[in-house]
């Protein structure tokens, strides 16, 4: 006699001869989305571009980093690259990609995202221009953008990203983005 037990995402088995796991693929998973952390080299101390997204947004007047919607046929660095010049006006100069994907649920979509998580430094004299999506910006030490995000994951990518550049720049030049 098999019973079956139906849980989100496992589907589980059990008998009395066996445990059984199957994966139940009902859950959508996507990624079509991009997380940007833009930085400068001050008086040789990093600071990093803040927005403050515009009242008609979803998600109005939270503090954020670049984010963007990856279009057809594009590459996720490709996507960095256009959102971080729409959103801001900005020219990267060096582009890597962060060792973490920030992963979260959307509930409109019955989705999980996971968003590659990249870092953009731009010149230390940048001058930003803000479109539409945002009201605001600022430049902020590490702990300060970290304070003003509102999700942990993002704080997590931009904790990975310091310790990186700080820490262990040998390991993030490797995975630095030429284009």
């Amino acid at each position: 006699m098999i019973k079956q037990f139906t849980l989100p995402v496992l589907n589980l088995e059990l008998s009395f001869k066996s445990i059984k796991l199957k994966y139940d693929k009902s859950m959508n998973y996507k990624s079509s989305l991009v997380e940007v952390h833009v930085f400068r080299i001050r008086n040789s101390n990093m600071e990093f571009l803040i927005l403050k997204r515009a009242e008609g947004e979803i998600y109005p007047c939270i503090w954020q980093m670049v984010t963007g919607k990856i279009e057809r046929e594009e590459k996720a660095y490709e996507t960095v690259i256009r959102e971080v010049e729409e959103e801001t006006n900005l020219k990267i100069e060096k582009l890597w990609v962060i060792p973490n994907v920030n992963t979260f649920y959307s509930s409109e979509e019955d989705a999980i995202y996971n968003v590659p998580v990249f870092a953009a430094q731009v010149a230390d004299n940048s001058d930003v221009k803000l479109s539409r999506e945002h009201s605001d910006y600022k430049w902020v030490r590490p702990d300060q953008a970290e304070e003003s995000f509102a999700w942990e994951g993002q704080k997590k990518s931009l904790r990975v990203l310091v310790d990186y550049y700080l820490n262990k720049k040998d390991y993030l030049d490797m995975l630095e983005i030429t284009f």
